[in-house]
């Protein structure tokens, strides 16, 4: 088979296993997602999985780590978060932070 063959199967394929993971999530019994445990499971799952994809985004370049505005910018916005500052003060002033450093040739 030719590889636009396999890219139309590997794209059904994809499709089956999202249909098939929504399925299974309808057929959980409700008594085990008013279960306390899942409540803490999810939330800590939903915590990681956001921090994983800001890590990556932040320190990756490709096969490497890089270190560039954008580190200066997540450093500024974990401050400011720490600081209770109103999340679109955060997100404004790491921009402003990262346009800044890219502007000052960093990054």
């Amino acid at each position: 088979m030719s590889a636009y063959v396999w890219t139309w199967i590997a794209i059904a394929a994809a499709g089956l296993a999202a249909w098939a993971t929504k399925l299974a999530g309808h057929t959980v019994p409700e008594a085990w997602l008013d279960n306390p445990r899942v409540h803490r499971v999810a939330a800590f799952v939903t915590v990681a999985l956001l921090s994983a994809l800001v890590a990556v985004q932040t320190f990756g370049s490709g096969r490497g780590l890089t270190v560039d505005a954008r580190v200066a910018a997540l450093a500024v916005a974990a401050v400011l978060l720490w600081r209770r500052a109103p999340f679109i003060v955060v997100v404004a002033v790491a921009a402003l932070v990262a346009a800044g450093l890219r502007a000052l040739g960093w990054g």
